[in-house]
This record gives C-alpha cells, structure tokens and sequence, in this order.
C-alpha cells in the first residue's frame, strides 16, 4: 500500500511538473490570455498575481513570491504560483474584477476564490499547505509530533478522544478559518500521556513567552479562536515586515503601539515595563512596538504625525469597518502606571479618539485648487452654498502623483466659478471623525444645499470631472465612451493604491 501511494505521488509530480507550455520565470508562471485558462485546468491549485510593472507593492512582494513559488515546486507540486501583468492582459483583470495592485486570486479546481494570507513566503507557503491539505495534521506518535513543533515557530494542537465530537469540529471550524498557524490534532493516548493531558485540551507550542499554552475548559468555536487570538504572538511584538500581516490580519482589532529606538540606553528596561502592562492586557489588546531607527518607519510616524525627536512615546488604535480611531496619551511618560492607565481609560470608553491636523495656511486659498486641512474643512467643504469637490491625498501616493496636473487644470478651469470649489487634502496629516479615507486617492463631492458626503467614482480626467461638476454631481456625466475599464483605471479608483 505505501508503495502505490509513494508511485501515485511520482506520477501526480510528473503529470503537474509538465507545463512545457507555459513560461517560467524564477519558477513562477508567467501567463496571458492565451495560456491562462489551460494553466487553472492543468493545476489542481494555483495562485496567480495580477501585478502592474509600475506598482511598488507588486515590486516588494516579488522576491517573496518567488521564493514560495520554488519551494512548492519542489514540496507540492500540485500547487503553482502564477503572475499576470495586468496593465497588459487586460482582459482577464477585468474578467477577475481586478481592482488594486497586486490582486491575488487563488484557484481551487479551476473554481476561483480570494487569497488570504500574508505577504511574506512562510505566510504564502502556510496559507496554500492548508488551502490544499487537511485543516489539521493528523498526529499519531510523539515523535511526529515533536518534529512538528520543533519545526513550526507556533502550532495549535488538539487532543480529542473523540475526533467527531462538538469539540473537536469547533477546532477544525477554527482551524479553517486561520490561515497563518499550522494545526495539528490526535487521538493518541501516548501524545496525552506526553504531554500530560487526561482531558480534551488546544494547546499553543511556541517559540516565545512562556512556550505553551493551554485550554482545556470552554471548548467551543469562539472561546478556541479567542486563545489562539491571545496567544498567536508574544505578550510585545516588533513591528516589521514578517509580522504586519499577523498583527492587521488577527481577530484582536485593538492595538498599542510603542515608538522608541532600539539604539536607545534604555530600550531594554522601557521595553520589559511594557511588557508587564502587556500581560495585564492579554487577549485584549495586541502590545506592539515600532523601532524609529528603521528608515521605512518614517511613514508610519507621519501618519501618527510624531517625529522621532517625540520618541519614545505611544498610541491606541482601533481597528474597525470604517477606518482607524487613534488615541493620544495626555503625556509621553514611559511608565508602567502612565501607559497602564491610558490604556485602561481607552478600554473603557472614558476617552475620544485623537484626529491629526495641520495648521491652516496663510495661502490655502491663493491657487486655484484650494488646501484643506483639518480645522477649515468643515466651514470650506461643506459650504452649503456651494458644490466642492475634494480630493483626499498622500503625499507619496503614484496615483495622487499622476492626478494632481488634471486637478490643477481642473481647479483653473473652475477658478472663477461662484457656485464651485476644487480642493485637496493630505490625509497622511490631516483627519476627519465622520470620513474615513481607505485609499489614495479618494475623491469626494460635497453638494449645496445638501449634508450628503458622495464618492465620485467616474473616469479620472479632465472632461469627466467638468461634466461631473456641470451636471451637479451626476454619475453617469463622469463616464466617458469608449474608455477601457482597466486602463481607463490606471490611476483612478479601481487600483488605488493601498494604505
């Protein structure tokens, strides 16, 4: 029997390593509308990239694309990763409902789904494991197992008696609907004797803290994703690169965040304070912290809008539907009590969320286009006695780039206009409590006479905005014939790029 499963295993490898006709690249395939359909049918599971030459996402993310695409080639053939460029095939974006870039669509079967995971190869090669394996590893001996947990840096593993019990169908409900930790599950007296259990029991193997965790009490969906929830990642997490996806990605919406230089004198002593306040908060709130000596920081504390001269300091975010709500402490004191106390007073509801603004400058209204900020938007953009419309901006936005000449043309145009405003305003600085900016650019008119808030979503060029303006604000003036939905998107909403 283990001979034919080991021959069925060459063969699957040679039927799906024959891809003689597609192009490769780096092992990743290379597909166009002429190729694509045949590769989802020859591949059981493919994962496959729309991507835009240009985009400096798509460029960050190649090196790890690529990486988890040789080793799957080698461990899981039956499993291939694909990249599309988007700006050229258009025709399958549009077919994909291609939006941003990049967009990554994962294919089961040929039936197409979104992908879930993160951005790094450990996170890609987990995510497509588990998409084309079993929800969790079936774990029979204690040596399997071991090897198991000396491999992965975190592994949720269930001990059932009963694999058809309640129990055990909540872990395997949790387990499919976790993508970046592996699970195991048994049944073997030898693992409960191991490990010392005489009940059913999820247990957390990690590499950090404290090293285990268990539950054994409650074991229901929701209680089994709170535990591993609370204990996915250690009590303080730095902030980079590998872990942005489990930090965002987590079903703990609730973040603090702790700036300081990790070249600091007293990095170690203010980093184990707030990690005693951390414990104190477990399952509550994720306790993070940014290292301002990292270059690519710089622009996550703009968006705080502190300066490293600020630091060390700290911040509450909140996490929701409709955008972030921040939190400001009265003061930066890196204390235990301080931090303890402000974080406790956020959980509370005892505090209202801190929105950034710049000062009013003393020319915003010399050009045409007019400059907003926090503290003259309201009486500016929502002058009932005119039409505005807005954009919404980040300074180092590619799209708001390739914008801003057509919204100047567009601001002379309306210069002289007693009825219309043109305006701007840099979101990464300024924040608004009832609008929440998602993207760049966003773009949004303000009618008179009206308290509605509406999104324009038209084409993005000259003579569209006129018609859009002329007509009071009515979508279909917006939408021009004959413009190509993809390339017409290019730099409008349809692959905004992202926060």
């Amino acid at each position: 029997m283990a001979k034919c499963v080991v021959l069925i295993g060459i063969l699957l490898g040679v039927l799906v390593g024959v891809s003689a006709e597609f192009k490769e690249e780096d092992d990743v395939l290379v597909l166009t509308i002429d190729t694509f359909d045949s590769a989802v049918e020859q591949f059981q599971y493919l994962l496959a990239e729309f991507y835009a030459p240009w985009c400096g996402h798509c460029k960050a993310l190649a090196p790890e694309y690529v990486k988890a695409a040789r080793a799957l080639k080698e461990t899981n053939p039956e499993i291939r990763l694909a990249k599309i460029d988007a700006t050229e095939e258009t025709e399958l974006s549009q077919r994909f409902g291609v939006r941003s870039y990049p967009t990554l669509k994962f294919f089961r079967n040929g039936t197409p789904g979104e992908y879930g995971g993160g951005r790094t190869s450990p996170d890609i090669i987990n995510w497509l494991k588990k998409k084309a394996g079993p929800l969790a590893q079936q774990l029979d001996d204690v040596e399997t197992a071991k090897a198991l947990i000396d491999q992965e840096d975190l592994l949720a593993l269930g001990f059932f008696k009963d694999q058809t019990s309640e129990a055990a169908k909540a872990y395997l409900d949790v387990a499919g609907s976790t993508d970046d930790v592996v699970f195991g599950i048994t049944s073997a007296d030898a693992l409960f004797s191991e490990y010392k259990l005489d009940e059913d029991a999820v247990v957390l193997f990690k590499k950090f803290d404290e090293g285990k965790a268990e539950l054994k009490e409650t074991l229901d969906v929701k209680s089994i994703k709170e535990f591993i929830g609370a204990n996915r990642l250690p009590l303080v997490t730095e902030f980079n690169k590998e872990t942005s996806s489990k930090i965002f990605g987590g079903d703990i919406k609730s973040h603090v965040l702790l700036f300081l230089s990790n070249e600091s004198d007293a990095f170690q002593e203010q980093l184990d304070l707030y990690k005693t306040v951390a414990a104190e908060f477990k399952g509550k709130a994720l306790f993070i912290y940014v290292n301002v000596d990292v270059a690519e920081h710089g622009r996550i504390l703009d968006f705080f809008s502190i300066k490293v001269d600020d630091c060390p300091t700290y911040r509450y975010v909140i996490l929701g539907e409709d955008g972030m709500a921040k939190y400001k402490p009265d003061t930066s004191d890196i204390t235990a009590e301080a931090i303890r106390q402000f974080v406790q007073e956020v959980v509370d509801g005892k505090r209202t969320p801190h929105l950034n603004s710049e000062e009013i400058p003393d020319d915003w209204d010399a050009n045409p286009v007019k400059v907003l900020v926090g503290k003259n938007f309201d009486s500016i953009a929502r002058d009932k006695t005119k039409d505005v419309l807005v954009e919404f901006y980040a300074p180092w936005c590619g799209h708001c780039k390739q914008l801003a000449p057509i919204w100047d043309e567009l601001g002379e145009k309306f210069k002289d206009s007693k009825d219309i405003i043109i305006a701007k305003m840099d979101s990464t600085t300024n924040e608004l409590a009832d609008i929440k900016i998602k993207g760049f650019p966003t773009i949004k008119f303000f009618p008179k006479d009206s308290d509605e808030v509406i999104d324009y979503s038209g084409d993005r060029t000259l003579d569209a905005f006129v018609k859009y303006l002329e007509s009071g604000g009515k979508p279909d003036a917006a939408q021009e014939e004959g413009v190509d939905d993809a390339e017409g998107a290019e730099g409008g909403e349809k692959s905004r790029e992202e926060l």
